[in-house]
């Protein structure tokens, strides 16, 4: 699973299922939301990031017609621990 952490919290990174579920790309989404296409390849893939600036999430929602939480979904520390503790066996 790929995400932002935060003090050992993770909030998983859904654009990409979002985009595919309504037939979007990230290149038509980096023409409607003046978001760099690198920028939204960096935060699909949750990569070389701890954050994401409102403006740019908030440019994301407006292209989309969404809310963050579309496209941002807390996980439970009890759910990560457990399947890092099953891949360590």
């Amino acid at each position: 699973m790929r995400g932002l952490c935060y003090k050992g919290r993770m909030i998983e990174v859904r654009l990409k299922q979002y985009l595919e579920a309504h037939g979007r790309t990230r290149y038509w989404l980096a023409k409607e939301s003046g978001i760099d296409y690198s920028t939204l390849a960096r935060i699909e893939r949750a990569e070389h990031t701890n954050r994401i600036e409102l403006r740019v999430l908030d440019a994301i929602c407006r292209a989309l017609k969404c809310q963050p939480g579309d496209l941002l979904v807390w996980v439970d520390d009890a759910k990560t621990e457990s399947k890092r503790t099953r891949k360590g066996k």
